[in-house]
């Protein structure tokens, strides 16, 4: 029996990136011979055991047969003869399919080193095709791995094209690309991600909504970048730098998804883009079954973008209803989400990158000020009648934004 230190562990320590975990694979060894030396079994689909301390996994050599479409028709041969490289075989990328052993040497069958160097992400074997998943895992790896310079092989992006073109990614699972999409949010390129799957089809495929917005206009001395999907990319990306929570990185992915939707005889201008994004968000939604969470501010996001920038043309009214809208006074978190969502678009156009934004630091004076609004002292009870609380509450906000916008508008 022996042991080796596979894929991404062997990978990272190569290009000096943290190794956040270690996966291991045993050739020459059965399930009980794991078993009777305390290792405990857990895997499903093909024999992975946890480490009896270190609780990392240890998966049996095997090799792997395409028996049908999708990601799941696959049949699992895990046996003592199979050996390391037929297990390294079946891995996605070269990059991927490297192995230690315990003496530190790297054993490379398929030029996977050449491939570190050459920063190129190129597939194994032709089987990478039987896998749709691996559209999105070699889309992912690009977005983690653009800021070192790698770059998708030719070879690799045609036979990608030819998975989608052959109808292999119909067969994904929204759970699946759900999944993969938010990991991506938090790789440090994530537009790149979207970048491959477009290069490839597949965009047009998985997320059509989004796909549309290439090629869409947009006023050049508001966008000098044009496109409406360059932009796009352009905000995700500055979102990213300023945080790592996925429900802010997926608003700012789709602050623009109603633009869309303009008809070309309206271009380069999309005065009705914010009204229409809500039934394209929630189908898009409901079709990848994202968490409510997601949907709920991606919907804030879409809906109301431009007035967060154009805080200083707004009427005191104005204000107070978007607070309202937005239910910054019940969520003052999510508010913040907002927030930064905003000042992503703001920021996510050519040239705009160092440009101040006042503007949120005046939503949150304004926010603050009005759920402070007193409502109790000897001026707030009505002349006569009923007492109307909700009039007095907005009133004494009223007042409070007005005192607030005075102090901290930007000019």
């Amino acid at each position: 029996m022996k042991v080796y230190l596979v894929g991404g562990a062997v990978r990272d320590r190569l290009l000096g990136l943290p190794v956040k975990e270690r996966d291991w694979v045993v050739v020459g060894a059965r399930p009980q011979d794991l078993i009777d030396q305390g290792y405990r079994p857990v895997g499903k689909d093909f024999p992975v055991f946890l480490h009896p301390v270190t609780k990392e996994e240890y998966a049996l050599a095997r090799t792997e047969r395409k028996t049908a479409p999708g990601y799941k028709g696959f049949a699992v041969w895990a046996a003592p003869d199979v050996s390391l490289e037929e297990d390294l075989k079946r891995r996605d990328l070269t990059i991927n399919a490297l192995a230690q052993d315990d003496s530190g040497r790297i054993i490379d069958p398929y030029g996977g080193l050449a491939d570190l160097r050459a920063r190129i992400l190129r597939h194994v074997s032709p089987a990478f095709a039987e896998d749709p998943v691996r559209i999105l895992r070699v889309a992912r790896f690009a977005a983690r791995l653009k800021a070192l310079g790698f770059r998708v092989a030719e070879q690799t992006l045609a036979l990608m094209r030819q998975m989608v073109s052959g109808g292999e990614v119909d067969a994904l699972v929204p759970e699946r690309v759900w999944q993969e999409l938010v990991r991506a949010l938090g790789e440090s390129s994530p537009g790149e991600f979207f970048v491959v799957l477009r290069h490839c089809g597949a965009l047009s495929v998985l997320l059509p909504e989004l796909n549309g917005l290439w090629g869409v206009p947009q006023r050049p001395w508001s966008h000098p970048e044009i496109d409406t999907g360059v932009h796009t990319l352009m905000v995700l990306d500055q979102a990213r730098r300023a945080t790592s929570d996925p429900e802010i990185l997926f608003s700012s992915l789709m602050h623009d998804i109603g633009k869309g939707l303009t008809p070309k005889t309206r271009w380069p201008d999309h005065p009705d883009h914010e009204a229409v994004a809500p039934p394209v968000l929630d189908a898009l939604c409901a079709r990848l079954r994202t968490p409510k969470s997601f949907r709920e501010l991606a919907r804030i996001v879409a809906s109301h973008h431009l007035e967060c920038h154009r805080i200083a043309e707004l009427s005191p009214d104005a204000v107070l209803d978007l607070l309202g809208a937005t239910d910054a006074f019940r969520r003052p978190q999510r508010f913040r989400k907002y927030l930064m969502a905003c000042e992503a678009d703001y920021r996510g156009r050519l040239g705009w990158g160092q440009r101040a934004y006042p503007q949120a630091g005046v939503w949150l004076a304004v926010l603050e000020a009005a759920r402070s609004a007193d409502i109790t002292g000897p001026n707030s009870r009505p002349a006569r009648g009923a007492v109307d609380i909700a009039s007095l509450v907005r009133r004494h906000r009223l007042e409070a934004v007005v005192r607030a916008l005075s102090a901290r508008r930007p000019q």
